[in-house]
């Protein structure tokens, strides 16, 4: 009788060996090689695919199908696309089965069935949650499965609409002797619920868990096969949630999308920046940055207190910016605008649980730190702009759409890298080349 093959798979990168290795060749994690049985080729399920002239595929794909989310539609591009197989990520309780559950239900009602495969929850624990959300489910399915096979056989009886899977980690196929949640696993899962569902014009979602890290738990191979992928984040304990839009190959990535959590489930802000800044008062430490993901700029207000050091060390503590940023911009400050901090507690805060992660906000988390410093108010100011070790202000990426978004919220003045200078009425604009001329004209 034939000796079926094994080979050794990292369960951090998925690489794969035919010999074992304390430590994986390709990602150097330690103790990860499991050994799992060689995967064998199986018959594809369903229909083969035809080939035709790329024009009759662009008409058929033309079609958009509504979330029942008026802003996440826009984030997508205009709403899913049949065969789409979206890939969602976020903390544990940060929402992702809420945001699923009603999202399910209001496609349901639009275009039919949907499936919705848990392999975390009950049946009846998912039935609490939407009674307390009030979701009726009329064609709404729940199925709690694990095994894959069984979930393609009910796909295929019941021709859904939509399919939900709640999440990838937890569903394993009989063909493949490793535990659930392996390298072999996810990635075996979700290439066949991706290709049958793809046969049958089913878009998919499927949950997946994150690492300690914050990136996306199982093999890197998982994001290449989705078409998108979207980032649900938000403090556990805040009311508000950013479903980001990391990549899109039917629209834009980088959209965003904000959420509400009411006792009713998530609710979508239509204007962020009203959210932000409605409980803004302007005091010494306090800056109002456009920020922009995708083509939406969003107003955020940035915040920094600067008090003299409680402890032996000088403390630099960040909530929603990089703490390695925040050294660059002080060591600015201190060099070219004799600002100094070296014995102080430096505290910056993006105010609503927002991340900024563009370079735009250095301009911004500066002054906010010179304006703590001082103990002197900037006023109602927009302020964006990339800051150079040498002080230098650099000019950044979609300054018109940032002005427009301050001067519909009321905001007369702006101060902008003088390589993004631009005329614009009742709005007076400041164009500044250096961190020390900008202290000048505010301060």
């Amino acid at each position: 009788m034939r000796k079926e093959k094994t080979v050794f798979v990292c369960q951090e990168c998925g690489y794969s060996s035919t010999k074992w290795f304390g430590r994986c060749p390709s990602c150097g994690a330690w103790n990860s090689m499991v050994e799992e049985r060689e995967r064998v080729a199986t018959k594809t399920l369903g229909p083969a695919m035809t080939y035709k002239p790329l024009p009759m595929w662009v008409e058929e794909d033309l079609k958009r199908l509504s979330t029942g989310f008026e802003q996440m539609d826009l984030a997508l591009g205009g709403g899913l696309v049949k065969g789409q197989v979206l890939l969602i990520a976020g903390e544990p309780g940060i929402g992702k089965s809420t945001l699923l559950l009603q999202l399910a239900e209001k496609y349901s009602k639009a275009y039919g069935k949907v499936l919705y495969v848990s392999g975390e929850e009950s049946g009846s624990q998912i039935g609490t949650r939407a009674k307390r959300l009030k979701v009726e489910g009329e064609n709404l399915y729940l199925l709690p499965e694990t095994e894959l096979e069984y979930i393609l056989e009910t796909i295929q009886e019941l021709k859904p609409s939509l399919l939900v899977v709640d999440s990838i980690q937890t569903i394993h196929s009989s063909q493949l002797e490793s535990a659930p949640g392996s390298v072999a696993q996810v990635r075996e899962c979700a290439y066949k619920l991706a290709e049958f569902c793809k046969r049958r014009d089913i878009p998919v979602f499927i949950v997946g868990q994150i690492t300690k890290e914050g990136s996306i738990a199982g093999p890197k191979v998982l994001e290449h096969l989705v078409d998108t992928v979207l980032y649900f984040e938000g403090e556990r304990f805040s009311f508000y949630r950013v479903l980001k839009v990391v990549k899109n190959r039917f629209g834009a990535s980088g959209e965003m999308v904000v959420f509400k959590m009411t006792e009713r489930g998530l609710e979508e802000v239509p204007e962020p920046s009203a959210l932000f800044l409605q409980e803004r008062r302007a005091s010494p430490g306090s800056v109002v940055f456009p920020h922009t993901e995708g083509n939406k700029p969003v107003l955020l207000e940035v915040q920094a207190l600067v008090i003299d050091a409680l402890y032996t060390t000088p403390q630099r503590r960040t909530q929603g910016y990089d703490i390695n940023r925040l050294a660059l911009i002080l060591a600015v400050l201190e060099k070219e605008a004799k600002i100094f901090t070296r014995d102080k507690d430096v505290f910056v805060n993006v105010v609503g649980g927002m991340q900024i992660v563009e370079p735009a906000g250095d301009l911004a988390v500066a002054l906010a730190i010179a304006s703590s410093v001082k103990g002197k108010e900037l006023g109602d100011v927009v302020v964006f702009g990339e800051l150079g070790l040498g002080g230098e202000v650099r000019a950044v990426h979609f300054p018109e759409m940032r002005l427009k978004e301050g001067k519909r919220f009321g905001f007369k003045r702006a101060m902008v890298p003088k390589g993004n200078i631009l005329e614009m009425d009742d709005m007076e604009i400041y164009a500044v080349s250096h961190i020390k001329e900008a202290l000048e004209l505010l301060l």
